[in-house]
């Protein structure tokens, strides 16, 4: 099975499950955000925190990260978030998204995704974000209006067939 057509799915290091990537996710609240970085304790970003937790569990990411400015998503247009998500993750529809899933959020209609946090639980996800650190927030409306897709990590969920955004 394969997170993409063209990427293997990578072997776990230690075979994750949901409640152990929810507990992974949680130890990285209160580390500072910090722009492009991915230490629990020391600083991350959004991207940094899902980095963080692949590496806990499938080891070495499975692509360099690519250079990008905080506004790289208004300057670019480029839905590059949703297709990093496509080449190494299980895409699951929005509605069926799970405790332990990927979740990326857009903050206009009209902009490419660029935010990115994990469920925690069906109404709360752990994300980190400019002028904070890691934090647990629930996914109230105001979120949920911003859900622009949701994945799972490889070989916990099969692909359900659904899009990766709704």
């Amino acid at each position: 099975m394969t997170a993409s057509s063209s990427t293997p799915t990578p072997t776990p290091s230690v075979a994750p499950d949901r409640a152990a990537i929810v507990a992974v996710a949680r130890r990285w609240i209160g580390t500072p955000y910090r722009h492009r970085a991915s230490l629990e304790g020391v600083g991350c970003d959004c991207i940094g925190l899902v980095r963080g937790v692949w590496r806990e569990f499938w080891g070495d990411e499975p692509e360099p990260l690519p250079a990008y400015t905080p506004d790289w998503a208004e300057s670019g247009g480029v839905e590059s978030l949703l297709a990093v998500g496509r080449r190494h993750l299980v895409p699951v529809a929005v509605a069926a998204a799970r405790e332990g899933d990927v979740v990326l959020f857009r903050w206009r209609p009209d902009v490419p995704a660029k935010h990115v946090g994990i469920l925690v639980a069906a109404d709360r996800f752990v994300h980190a974000y400019d002028g904070a650190a890691v934090v647990e927030s629930p996914l109230g409306p105001w979120w949920r209006r911003r859900l622009a897709a949701a994945f799972a990590f490889p070989g916990l969920a099969e692909p359900t067939g659904a899009p990766a955004s709704e």
